[in-house]
């Protein structure tokens, strides 16, 4: 077995026993775990009572964060003449049509959302296969098939989150950086539980939200106590 470094068994120790804490105490133990070189994130997984491949189950939503996730996000936009122009104004990195779809189907995706007109609509759904098991594709539903292209793009760049059940009905997102003051990623641990409670699906059956843990990237996870999560 290979040996453990010192940072590694020291954050072992100080998550040791830890479990069911309130949001307050587990951001505070998981900024002592964040002790790599370079600005961690935060991170947060919610195990769910959703069977995501049942329609009526699928949990899916979006949510701006009071603080910002502290992500330079990229931002590619599908649409043509003055949206696109609008688009590039309103700063997104990427703009474009068919030109766009032949750079993602070369293997080129230099973005973190993807935004469209309704119009282009029929171009991007080309790009299902690629776009799809990345959590890329635009939709109505969270407001990235949208005329209001200037918008979108603002709500990107400035901290919105998209959030989507996967297998096991687990979600999951980045809720901050390492650097934030704890009030502020209590502030974005408490908006993102939220948004996630707002989402629950018709189909979901018992418990809900059934496990809350935070951890950030290189550091050990705890979990949440619900009630603590939820604001109850």
């Amino acid at each position: 077995m290979a040996k453990l470094g010192k940072r590694t068994t020291a954050n072992r120790e100080a998550f040791a026993g830890k479990a069911d804490l309130t949001v307050e105490d587990a951001i505070a133990l998981v900024k002592t775990g964040a002790t790599a070189k370079f600005d961690e994130t935060v991170e947060i997984a919610l195990n769910l009572g959703v069977d995501p491949r049942h329609a009526d189950q699928m949990v899916r939503g979006v949510v701006s964060l009071p603080n910002g996730t502290g992500k330079t996000v990229r931002v590619a936009v599908f649409a043509r003449g003055p949206k696109a122009e609008e688009a590039l104004a309103a700063g997104a990195d990427i703009v474009g049509a068919e030109d766009l779809m032949e750079t993602i189907q070369g293997g080129t995706i230099d973005f973190d959302r993807c935004i469209a007109t309704p119009d282009m609509m029929p171009v991007v759904g080309r790009l299902g296969k690629v776009l799809g098991p990345r959590n890329l594709m635009p939709n109505p539903k969270v407001g990235t098939v949208t005329m209001d292209v200037k918008a979108a793009v603002e709500a990107a760049k400035g901290g919105e989150v998209q959030f989507k059940a996967e297998k096991g009905g687990v979600v999951h997102a980045g809720v901050g950086k390492a650097s934030f003051s704890n009030e502020q990623l209590v502030e974005n641990v408490r908006a993102f539980v939220e948004a996630v409670q707002k989402a629950k699906p018709t189909g979901s059956k018992g418990a809900y939200m059934q496990k809350v843990s935070l951890s950030s990237t290189m550091g050990p996870g705890v979990t949440l106590s619900i009630d603590s999560a939820t604001g109850n």
